[in-house]
């Protein structure tokens, strides 16, 4: 081997970063007393290399940095680190035997084919983590691609897991990857959504997950991937080559087809904890470099405060910790692409170094005053796993919009016969100006959804009452009691043509309601087609048909595909459903609000509602339209009469969710005409939808 020619290097930037003339290291920790960089060769787990850092010569304030001339690239390297004599233990965890990744790794060796548990040769690694950093080139050929920039406004997001989606498509090629879901463009465009937001694709360990099925005893997967181990690592196992950096090139292969195709990319980031865990959980990177740094911990005992359910808490307000994330944010906007984030249990990034909420916390601040975020879609899960509960009240800033918790439970309780009033409906079909109104935002800023990865499918919702979880191997006692559910009369699959009738229709009232709502929506991959995961309301271990989407739904439920794809058409169309500021609250005729009798009824046990939604002069449609919505939540059909100033208009029918395709739907003029049907009969558990040729054009 000949000797490495090292220079003293640049503290900045952090990571491994290519020059002309080299490869520079830089690696942060604070209570190091030292630290080796160590290079080991593709597909061996002796060290090949170990180059122990002068601090003298190699060390800049916190930050520990060298220069390598004429490197193979293809070597992988990581750290180790040792901490001062002189610490307490309880707070720190140096161990150098342990070998850990750069934080700041772009993408990470040996996770190339998912669900293999990694060991060399039948042998013990090294290290207990076995997994090392690449040295990534991120010369790519964007072809003058740009991040879309599309308005909240004008957004339809579509959440799907990478693998999950085309896994089970006999149709897609390149299963369960980037590049299938680039397969998948030509029916994302076809269904009409505009934005897909991805669930966490940065590297984690498919494998960390110790339950067992409890039928057949085998090991279940963390198949969501909510316990991120590299930050700026796309994940290996979703390419079709994930191997010596190709996972960075086929994730901006996916991004660029997206956006030729007019589809922006969010992604899931999940700063609130680390793959690390507890305790007793592997040590990886941030524990074994500056453990007091990066995680919230007890004063007296050092033992990590769990806000976040999955052992240990990311000290988001810690200026090192800010600028990491920050750091992270600007990396996926400027070299990969992405138009947008939606940031899992954000409510942690507001909460001090003692895990207090904070009033203007400057990590939340900071990533919405950002420059180069500035016109990146930034997309809060206003809670955490420790109660700490903020929608509406996460941000003032209005480059916040929010998970709208309240319009998922509300809506679908409305017709689950809950509790629910006519009222709260209208709030939450009106943009939620309860929530956002006070802080000068607006209805774009309520990310309107009614099924996540994390709950119940819209299936689900209408024929399940209560959670069915055993396969996770927890006895049932994992995700959330979901009492805004009803099973519309029978727990599960039933061939009773009435309740499978009923079912139907509420799918479609509900889908009905969340896109013509004001918001911006967001969709459940497969829920269009009537996916169900069999009652499964936390399926993140169930790496099998649980999770993965059933295409031949596609074709058995066609009809309800088809009424999806007509709806979102319908919304993109048509402004009214989207407008930019709340409805009017003097009920002055550009919006009316009424009951079966064609009065304002706000009675608590009113489940019935009408609303006339007229078009706004000036709002780009060709033939503008006025729409007036009537909605039933009774097990009993019912008779709208018509507000008297609306009687005699000439309306023609565009949905009626109580009808079978294609009976279901027209383009606004071209259905039945419904002059003589005052008053309007609506059937149990239904939505009609009229339009008329607008008035004020």
């Amino acid at each position: 081997m000949k000797p490495f020619f090292a220079s003293p290097g640049s503290p900045l930037p952090l990571g491994a970063s290519i020059s002309p003339n080299g490869v520079n290291f830089s690696i942060f920790s604070r209570h190091a007393a030292r630290i080796d960089l160590l290079f080991f060769r593709p597909h061996a787990d002796e060290i090949f290399a170990q180059i122990s850092l002068d601090p003298k010569i190699n060390r800049t304030g916190d930050l520990w940095h060298i220069k390598i001339h004429d490197l193979d690239l293809s070597l992988r390297y990581g750290y180790r680190v040792y901490g001062k004599d002189d610490l307490d233990q309880r707070f720190h965890h140096f161990n150098p035997d342990t070998i850990l990744l750069d934080p700041y790794v772009r993408a990470v060796s040996n996770g190339s084919r998912w669900g293999k548990r990694l060991a060399r040769g039948g042998e013990p690694p090294v290290s207990g983590f076995v997994r090392r950093g690449l040295i990534v080139d991120d010369a790519f050929d964007w072809e003058g691609d740009r991040p879309l920039n599309r308005p909240l406004a004008e957004t339809i997001i579509y959440e799907l897991h990478v693998r999950g989606f085309t896994i089970n498509d006999p149709q897609v090629k390149a299963r369960g990857t980037y590049a299938g879901l680039i397969e998948k463009i030509p029916y994302l465009k076809e269904l009409g959504i505009s934005a897909v937001e991805l669930l966490p694709i940065c590297e984690f360990d498919e494998n960390d997950n110790p339950n067992k099925d409890p039928k057949n005893g085998k090991a279940l997967k963390n198949f969501w991937g909510y316990s991120p181990i590299s930050f700026f690592s796309p994940k290996a196992a979703y390419c079709v080559n994930g191997r010596e950096g190709n996972q960075v090139r086929e994730f901006k292969e996916m991004v660029k087809a997206m956006h030729r195709a007019g589809i922006e990319v969010i992604l899931d980031m999940v700063f609130n904890h680390t793959g690390e865990g507890g305790t007793d959980g592997p040590t990886i990177n941030f524990r074994g470099l500056d453990n007091t740094i990066y995680y919230l911990l007890e004063e007296a005992s050092g033992g990590y405060l769990n806000y976040s359910g999955c052992g240990n808490t990311m000290n988001c307000n810690h200026p090192l910790v800010r600028n990491m994330i920050m750091d992270c944010l600007r990396y996926w906007v400027c070299e990969m692409h992405v138009d947008g984030f939606r940031f899992d249990l954000a409510s942690i990034m507001g909460r001090d170094q003692n895990g207090q909420p904070m009033q203007n916390p400057p990590m939340v601040e900071l990533i919405a005053e950002d420059p180069v975020l500035a016109q990146t879609k930034l997309i809060a899960e206003a809670w955490d796993a420790a109660g700490l509960y903020q929608v509406g009240s996460f941000s003032k800033s209005s480059r916040w919009a929010e998970w709208n918790g309240l319009f998922r439970d509300e809506v679908k309780g409305f017709f689950a016969g809950k509790e629910i009033s006519a009222a709260q409906l209208a709030t939450r079909l009106a943009g939620s100006a309860d929530l956002y109104q006070a802080h000068g935002r607006g209805p774009v800023n309520s990310i309107n959804y009614l099924s996540c990865h994390d709950g119940f499918t819209l299936s689900d919702q209408v024929s399940y009452s209560r959670k069915h979880n055993e396969a996770n191997g927890e006895g049932n006692r994992d995700g959330m009691d979901d009492s805004f559910v009803w099973n519309s009369g029978c727990e599960g699959p039933c061939d009773n043509q009435r309740i499978i009738d009923l079912r139907r229709r509420r799918i479609k009232s509900l889908v009905t309601i969340l896109l013509l709502s004001q918001g911006t929506p967001m969709l459940l991959a497969g829920d269009e087609f009537g996916r169900s995961q069999g009652g499964n309301n936390n399926a993140w271990c169930q790496d099998n048909p649980t999770s993965w989407l059933n295409w031949d739904l596609a074709e058995e439920n066609q009809d309800l595909l088809l009424f999806f794809k007509k709806v979102i058409g319908l919304r993109e169309r048509h402004p009214t459903f989207r407008r930019g500021d709340f409805f009017p609250t003097d009920n002055d005729g550009a919006v009316i609000w009424h009951g079966a009798d064609g009065r304002p009824d706000w009675r608590e046990e009113c489940r019935e509602l009408a609303l006339y939604l007229g078009h706004i002069p000036g709002q780009g449609e060709g033939d503008p339209f006025d729409f007036y919505l009537f909605i039933n939540a009774k097990l009993k059909s019912m008779a709208f009469a018509f507000e008297p100033r609306l009687a005699k208009r000439p309306w023609r029918l565009v949905i009626d969710s109580g009808a079978s395709g294609p009976q279901d739907f027209f383009a606004p003029g071209e259905g039945p005409e419904m002059a003589d049907k005052n008053p309007l009969i609506v059937k149990n558990m239904a939505v009609v939808l009229l339009a008329a040729p607008a008035e004020t054009a």
